[in-house]
């Protein structure tokens, strides 16, 4: 398959997406929110995140194609890189919508949605050190838990929405909640994109 003893740029490339993309989903899920200019401080935070994020994303492609070996299939590379990329633009995305509602009321529901997501980001950077490590198989532990967790959060969009309709009497409040719910279930969605992404990888390689 590929040499187990020597380190691969695209591997190490890989690492370093998912370790920025971590960092950012942990920054948000620590930042503490009081204020309306604390919003936009973490909304600036987020986009410096998501733009290193694309330029690593670009030095991968310019990587790949300068090469032409790569220790699996480019479009595995490249797929798994985007799907990284995603969980980061779909964070940089919600916390860009808590600034522009001005919305600094976080509740339980957004907390456990940003542990699960943190969570996720975690087993993600573990499974893409394995992957430089070129132990395919040890990363099936962690695409399992990326798999529960997203499981877990599509419980908690399920009963924090049907909360909301019970007992929310705003109906902008309403909207404003409704669509961050639906943003953060996204994201953890596409963490579990990923995780078959990997699990591809795997099928593919092992």
């Amino acid at each position: 398959m590929f040499n187990s003893r020597k380190t691969d740029p695209f591997f190490e490339s890989l690492h370093k997406i998912a370790e920025n993309m971590r960092e950012a989903v942990h920054f948000a899920r620590d930042y503490r929110i009081e204020t309306v200019a604390d919003l936009k401080e973490l909304s600036i935070k987020m986009k410096q995140y998501e733009t290193g994020g694309d330029k690593l994303i670009h030095e991968l492609i310019v990587m790949l194609n300068k090469s032409f070996m790569t220790p699996i299939e480019r479009e595995d590379i490249l797929a798994l890189a985007n799907k990284m990329d995603d969980v980061l633009d779909g964070a940089e995305h919600c916390f860009a919508h808590f600034e522009m509602f001005s919305f600094i009321d976080i509740d339980e529901s957004m907390r456990k949605f940003l542990d699960f997501i943190s969570k996720s980001a975690d087993e993600i950077v573990s499974a893409t050190d394995l992957l430089n490590k070129k132990d395919l198989l040890s990363m099936r532990k962690h695409i399992i838990l990326i798999k529960d967790y997203e499981r877990e959060c599509d419980e908690i969009s399920r009963s924090s929405i049907k909360q909301l309709f019970l007992k929310e009497k705003d109906p902008i409040r309403l909207i404003k909640m409704r669509d961050i719910y639906d943003q953060l279930e996204e994201i953890a969605d596409s963490c579990q994109d990923v995780a078959n992404t990997l699990e591809t990888i795997i099928m593919r390689n092992a």
